[in-house]
């Protein structure tokens, strides 16, 4: 146990925010550092549970108890290796997981929970400043022995397939469809959640350690599956689930409207070519600049949306939510040690715009010229899973850029996938057996691909587990650790 009255003397503190009117005018990282005694008090602030609940919250099983003990005994450097042995890119679940273990942590009962993901990544950030983090490629025996495999996506699941299987031997290649790895890690995070020398240091090692990188590839197009099949001893399908969700309404195709992953990315790439110049910002193709926004979608995309719209000196920014307004607290239906919907602000809600709850869109309008001017919402009530609109409520709300941010429906169909033989189930995602093999021999498929659209955590946790699968189908066994079965879900009341 660290601390043993640590949770009794000490309360919680997370880091600071960089001041609003000083962040929204730049893309960096919106929280600053904590300080190494910090740090280490808030880590003594574990209990140590006989049950440690926050493993159970936890999908990659990360062992909690046991880096806060180290952390707050000052023993960073072991702490780093107890945090990597169960994690490969800590600080992507440390600035980006919205902490389940956090809400299973004993002390979350009748108290503030421990700050884990804070500790997770001021471990890691200490790790790299102190050089502890290094590549680790296979040995020449284990390289010998290895085989070909294919890694289709280099989001967070895909990088920690291909990372575990580099490590075990395997020569293995990277498929990407944009210009640089990552996925939406890259392309659909913005840089004030995480900039991005966080994912290019971690891809220089991988790079070190063997894996292959071919960017601007679209599998299944610029390389068939057939040459897969046959280049390729094993395949991991990790290609995430990239269909939106539309709002079938009328008037949803008007110039002005745009799904999230229409606007985030170039928003994205202009932030980082301006990061390679060291110049300015540019103008994105789709600008919130001077326009009344309105997001539809309340989740973390539509956070990052806000977040994004702020910085590129939007008029206003109005965010619609079909679902009621989450309570403040833990609601009785959500008990201990489930993740509570409650109501949350972030980062970008800090910075200002408009939250408007139990509202649904009905239609969309147009001005002279053709482009969305406005768009008629009304009141919903949620009764027995369903939502029937109030009488009476209906209004317009301006608005001249609309970005809708309600998700994603599965991946991709056609194509590849077409190619492999291998068909979408009725949820959208590809199928799976709980050792993540899909119907079709040595291929397997790892994180939103064949979960759905789900946290980062599930995706590194399910390309870690995916990479074990693969490297028993190639090697009859495998030391490989594996994080979950493909089944894993949640916890939830009930289960």
């Amino acid at each position: 146990m660290a601390d043993p009255t640590g949770f009794l003397t000490t309360p919680r503190q997370t880091a600071a925010r960089r001041p609003v009117e000083v962040r929204i005018t730049d893309w960096r990282e919106a929280y600053v550092a904590m300080r190494r005694g910090d740090s280490e008090r808030q880590a003594g602030r574990c209990m140590d549970c006989g049950i440690p609940f926050c493993h159970n919250g936890c999908p990659l099983g990360n062992l909690i108890p046991e880096w806060n003990d180290l952390v707050w005994r000052q023993r960073w450097q072991e702490a780093a290796a107890r945090l990597h042995a169960t994690n490969n890119f800590p600080e992507f679940t440390g600035l980006l997981c919205p902490a389940p273990c956090e809400s299973a942590c004993v002390l979350s009962i009748n108290a503030d929970p421990v700050t884990i993901k804070q500790v997770e990544i001021d471990i890691i950030d200490r790790a790299w400043s102190q050089g502890w983090v290094t590549s680790q490629p296979p040995a020449a025996a284990a390289r010998a022995a290895g085989q070909r495999v294919a890694v289709i996506g280099s989001g967070p699941a895909g990088l920690a397939a291909a990372q575990q299987l580099t490590r075990a031997g395997h020569s293995v290649t990277v498929y990407e469809r944009d210009d640089q790895p990552g996925g939406l890690l890259r392309y659909g995070i913005p840089e004030f959640k995480m900039e991005k020398w966080r994912l290019d240091r971690r891809l220089a090692q991988l790079r070190e350690e063997g894996t292959v990188f071919e960017c601007s590839v679209d599998a299944g197009a610029d390389i068939s599956a057939a040459t897969l099949r046959s280049e390729y001893q094993a395949i991991v399908l990790a290609g995430g689930a990239r269909v939106p969700r539309g709002l079938p309404v009328p008037g949803a195709g008007l110039p002005g409207i745009h799904q999230a992953m229409e606007y985030l990315p170039p928003a994205n790439r202009a932030v980082a070519a301006a990061r390679a110049s060291g110049g300015q910002v540019a103008e994105s193709p789709i600008t919130a600049r001077g326009r009344h926004v309105v997001i539809i979608g309340g989740g973390d995309t539509g956070a990052d949306c806000l977040g994004t719209a702020h910085r590129q000196g939007a008029a206003s920014v109005t965010q619609l939510e079909i679902m009621p307004r989450p309570p403040e607290r833990r609601p009785a239906g959500q008990p201990w040690p489930t993740y509570p919907m409650t109501f949350r602000v972030s980062t970008a809600h800090e910075e200002g715009g408009e939250r408007v709850y139990a509202v649904s869109t009905q239609e969309f309008i147009a001005d002279e010229a053709g482009r969305v001017r406005a768009l008629r919402l009304a009141d919903v009530d949620l009764a027995g899973g369903r939502f029937t609109v109030r009488d009476g409520t209906e209004r317009e709300l301006a608005c001249d850029l609309v970005l809708l941010a309600m998700g994603f429906s599965g991946a991709e169909q056609g194509g590849l996938l077409a190619g492999l033989g291998i068909s979408l189930n009725e949820r959208g995602n590809v199928p799976r057996d709980d050792g993540y093999a899909t119907g079709v021999p040595g291929i397997f498929a790892a994180g939103d691909m064949g979960r759905g659209q789900s946290l980062i955590v599930w995706a590194i946790a399910e390309g870690r587990s995916a990479a074990a699968a693969a490297d028993r189908y190639l090697s009859g066994v495998t030391t490989l650790p594996v994080a979950i079965p493909a089944t894993a879900a949640p916890l939830r009341l009930g289960r």
